[in-house]
Order: structure tokens, then sequence, then C-alpha cells
């Protein structure tokens, strides 16, 4: 995939060695960044830059990074949620879970197997959840149909199922993030603690488009809380902007 990337952004030129900016979970073991670093460099890459996610959040929305005011940032993706927080072009505190999107899209599965006994795929799952899926109780419950397979005559079914339900499937998630955002914020030293009161905290990530998912942090934390203008490509966006200020970009490397 790497090889595939690099040779797109060369225009198929072989001979051209890139630099390569690679974005990994705040989280990650050191046998995980050396497993990164190597797969790049086999693939062609001349030298590797390793930035951690959360870090690459905060520049692609725009956030101050490297002023001496703190910012939180909490990234939800596909496997796991980053919350950070940085000021000076550092991670002052970082935590990271392996919860996100895809274990939302298996609960749902899961969900939906055990109540109705029918199997669906993790494709349903995910339209289930961007379609219906909400974090936070609405007045009107929002309905829709499901198809997939009965698993007690075999025959292809369809159902229907309600936000509520969705909600109820994937509470635990849910549940995780908000408890990891809390225990960010307890962790926070008082004197940038009063600067992500004034700031807030922003959402990237996949995630962040959960429905009601912010209303729910916002209720919980008593914070503003800001979605980045396109919490699915903010993580990347942000990492071709360090790559750009390649000087920036040796001070928050790992």
């Amino acid at each position: 995939m790497l090889r595939y990337f690099i040779k797109k952004a060369n225009n198929r030129r072989t001979l051209i060695r890139p630099r390569v900016i690679v974005c990994v979970p705040s989280g990650i073991t050191q046998v995980e960044k050396r497993a990164v670093r190597e797969s790049a460099e086999s693939a062609g890459a001349r030298e590797v830059f390793l930035i951690e996610e959360p870090m690459a959040a905060a520049i692609g929305a725009g956030l101050p990074i490297t002023e001496p005011t703190s910012n939180m940032v909490v990234d939800i993706g596909g496997g796991t949620t980053e919350v950070a927080v940085i000021s000076l072009a550092g991670i002052v505190y970082s935590k990271s879970v392996r919860v996100g999107g895809d274990k939302m899209d298996e609960a749902i599965l899961q969900y939906i197997k055990s109540t109705y006994n029918l199997l669906i795929g993790e494709r349903s799952a995910e339209l289930i959840k961007t379609t219906v899926g909400n974090a936070y109780r609405d007045e009107k419950a929002e309905h829709m149909q499901i198809k997939g397979r009965d698993l007690a005559t075999g025959i292809p079914k369809i159902i229907g199922i309600d936000s509520d339900e969705v909600r109820q499937a994937i509470i635990e998630q849910i549940k995780t993030i908000v408890e990891t955002v809390k225990s960010a914020l307890e962790q926070t030293p008082p004197e940038l603690a009063a600067d992500i009161v004034d700031n807030g905290i922003v959402l990237t990530g996949g995630v962040a488009l959960l429905k009601g998912l912010d209303n729910l942090l916002r209720e919980e934390t008593g914070l503003p809380i800001t979605i980045t203008e396109d919490p699915l490509t903010t993580v990347v966006i942000g990492s071709g902007k360090a790559l750009d200020e390649i000087d920036t970009l040796r001070e928050i490397m790992i």
C-alpha cells in the first residue's frame, strides 16, 4: 500500500525517494514505532517522520500548537480514541484507548444478531451507525430498515431499527470515550486547564460525526466543544502541513 502511494506521489518516477510522514497513535510502543518506520523505508522512503495523530489533528484544525496556550484535541478514529493536551509544540498529556468506530460497528452487529436473530455485514452496521446512530437522546427517534439473513431460517429478511436501539448498542463505547476525556481533564495541570476552559475541546476523526456526541461531551464536561470542518481528513491535512514546514516537524516528531 505504501509503495503504491509513493509511486502515485512521484508520478511513477521510481528513482526518487521521498520524505514520508506517518501518523501513529499516541500510545504506540517502541516495537510498533520501529515496525512502522521500517515498513515505510522498505517501501521506498528516503526519510521517515512519525507524528502522533492528535498533534497532526491539531495542526490540521489550525490550532496554535507552538504558542504557550494549551488546546485539547480528541481524535476518534476507526481503531483508537486519542485525547491529547498540546502546548508549546509538544504533547503535555495524552491518552489512547483502543475504542473507535470499528468497535461500535461490531457492537451494532452483535446487538442485531442477539436481539433479532439477524446476521448483517460490517458495512451494514456502519451504515446504521452513520444513518440513525446517536450518542445523545433526541426527542424524536429516527428509524431505518435493514436487510440481513435470518439465522433460524437462512432466508433474507428485513427489519426496522430506531436510533434509541442503536444508542443502546454502542453505549459502552460512548461511555469509554467520555471517561477517557474526563480522565485527561483530571490529569491536566491547573494552569493549562484554565486555557481549555476558554478554548474548549476540539473533536476530530470520523466518529466526531456521530450525532449528539458533541452535545453529550458538552453536558458531561461543561466545556465548549468544537467539531473541525472536515473531521475525516483533519489528521491527513495536518500531516501534510507539517511536512510543508519541515522545521516545525522536527520539533514535534517522535
